[in-house]
């Protein structure tokens, strides 16, 4: 099942160029493409960037000028970065198969530990019935691995049917995409053991992958543009689930031919539970899945979105404008645009509504 057309076709969702222009916009924030954003849980405007030059920056947008605060490297491209809940450290990995914690207070990062292969995604979760915060790290080993800051050892070790390309984390629930379309549900309650392992319902590779507030379910992107609305409970899921297309754009005006963008990004909005995409057509749009319709959608970019995320409340979304590898080798051409920019959300674009 999809949204109904009649009301993702409404004027009344299309935004406009204008509707951007009061977008902070950081030129240049990496020297590489932008693989992931992560905002601290404890600042509205404090963020680190993860990047293909082997680089983690932190920037601070307060008061709409932009500030370089920290940076740090890896020893590769870095694929992923995240912030503890309290806001003092900050996580990364990547192709160096390190995960790395950088110290705000201090300024120092050190190397936490290893997998066998590149780090894909990771995700700050509280484990057990004592809610004890570990980070949780993804791999293309084929593995999950759970990790105490304090210890150089992983306290627990997952194996997966594939390799991870996405993952994200609500509560007690953590959601595993990985390589032949397999999709991993975890109990944090029971970190150590995947509750239910089956085939996304998606044609195509996933490519994304977003918990919603609750923690009773979640979103899949794939590169087919596509997005799946999943619930843990199989009734919900019989009852709620559905999927749609997105990032698509049609020939001549012609919806019998489209071309069809990946879906790179999903991010939930973390008061009203409506959710962004992103993707390789330049464009991103806000979500209404309990009512089922678009909220807004954006114009294109001219230059594939890798990448977008809420702050803390939902005040911004970060969204970047860097080379996304869609086009392989031959579309990375001089000049292509490296920016961040910052969208200040109004409840009209955000705020899920019946139709």
């Amino acid at each position: 099942m999809s949204f109904f057309r009649s009301n993702t076709s409404s004027n009344q969702t299309m935004a406009a160029d204008k509707d951007l222009m009061n977008d902070i916009v950081i030129n240049n924030p990496a020297e590489d493409s932008i693989s992931d954003i992560a905002f601290s849980p404890q600042q509205d405007f404090l963020f680190s960037v993860s990047s293909w030059d082997n680089k983690v920056r932190i920037w601070d947008a307060q008061g709409g000028n932009p500030q370089g605060r920290a940076q740090y490297e890896h020893a590769a491209p870095v694929l992923c970065t995240r912030w503890s809940s309290d806001g003092t450290k900050v996580a990364s990995g990547g192709c160096d198969n390190a995960i790395k914690i950088y110290d705000v207070a201090s300024g120092q990062n050190q190397q936490l530990g290893t997998h066998n292969a590149a780090v894909k995604s990771l995700r700050f979760v509280n484990c057990g019935p004592s809610n004890q915060e570990c980070l949780v790290t993804g791999s293309w080993d084929k593995t999950l691995k759970y990790w105490d800051l304090r210890q150089p050892q992983p306290i627990s070790t997952v194996m997966l049917p594939e390799r991870v390309y996405s993952m994200d984390s609500k509560d007690k629930l953590l959601v595993v995409g990985t390589a032949d379309r397999n999709i991993c549900i975890i109990d944090l309650n029971s970190p150590g053991n995947i509750f239910k392992t089956f085939l996304s319902p998606l044609k195509w590779q996933t490519r994304a992958i977003a918990c919603f507030n609750r923690g009773d379910s979640y979103a899949i992107g794939s590169i087919e543009g596509r997005c799946a609305i999943r619930y843990v409970d199989d009734m919900q899921q019989k009852n709620l689930g559905f999927s749609f297309k997105c990032h698509r754009q049609n020939q001549n005006n012609n919806s019998m031919h489209a071309n069809i963008y990946p879906v790179n990004s999903i991010a939930v909005h973390p008061v009203y539970g409506s959710f962004a995409t992103a993707g390789s057509d330049g464009t991103f749009h806000f979500w209404d899945k309990d009512h089922r319709h678009r909220l807004k959608a954006f114009p294109s970019q001219n230059a594939t979105i890798p990448v977008v995320n809420f702050n803390r409340n939902g005040s911004v979304l970060a969204y970047a404008l860097s080379y996304d590898w869609f086009q392989g080798y031959g579309g990375n051409k001089q000049g292509y645009p490296n920016v961040i920019k910052l969208h200040p959300t109004t409840d009209a674009e955000v705020q899920e509504r019946k139709k």
